[in-house]
C-alpha cells in the first residue's frame, strides 16, 4: 500500500482500488469470469460455424425422431447458460462475496 503522503490526495474509493485486499478480489474474479466467458464464446460461436457451414451434420436426425444434432445442440446453448450462471452464483456465494464483506467492513470501520 501507498505511504500516508500519497494517500492525503485520493478519495477513498481511490484508495480502496488501490488496497492489495482490492487487487486480489479482482484477480480472483477475472481468473474465474475470463475462462468461463472464453468457454461459453467458444462454444457459441462453433455452435452458430456448425449451423452455418455444416448443414448435414446438424440435420442429422438422432435415431428415428425429429430430433436431429442442430436441435440439440440449440438446446445446449440454453443449457450451457444456466449451468454457467448456476456455477457463478454457488463460486461467488463461497469464494466472492466473503472476501468483498470483509473489505467492505474494513473499508466502512475506516481500516482503509
Amino acid at each position: 500500500m501507498a505511504d500516508t503522503t500519497e494517500l492525503a490526495g485520493q478519495t477513498p474509493y481511490q484508495r480502496v482500488e488501490r488496497s492489495d485486499e482490492f487487487q486480489a478480489l479482482r484477480r480472483r474474479f477475472r481468473r474465474f469470469v475470463f475462462p468461463m466467458t472464453a468457454f461459453f464464446l467458444i462454444w457459441y460461436f462453433a455452435y452458430v460455424l456448425l449451423a452455418s457451414y455444416a448443414h448435414d451434420f446438424m440435420s442429422t436426425r438422432i435415431g428415428d425422431s425429429a430430433i436431429t444434432v442442430g436441435l440439440l445442440f440449440g438446446l445446449g446453448q440454453f443449457v450451457t447458460t444456466f449451468a454457467i450462471t448456476m456455477i457463478y452464483v454457488r463460486w461467488a456465494n463461497n469464494t466472492l462475496d466473503p472476501a468483498a464483506d470483509a473489505l467492505r467492513e474494513r473499508v466502512e470501520g475506516g481500516a482503509l
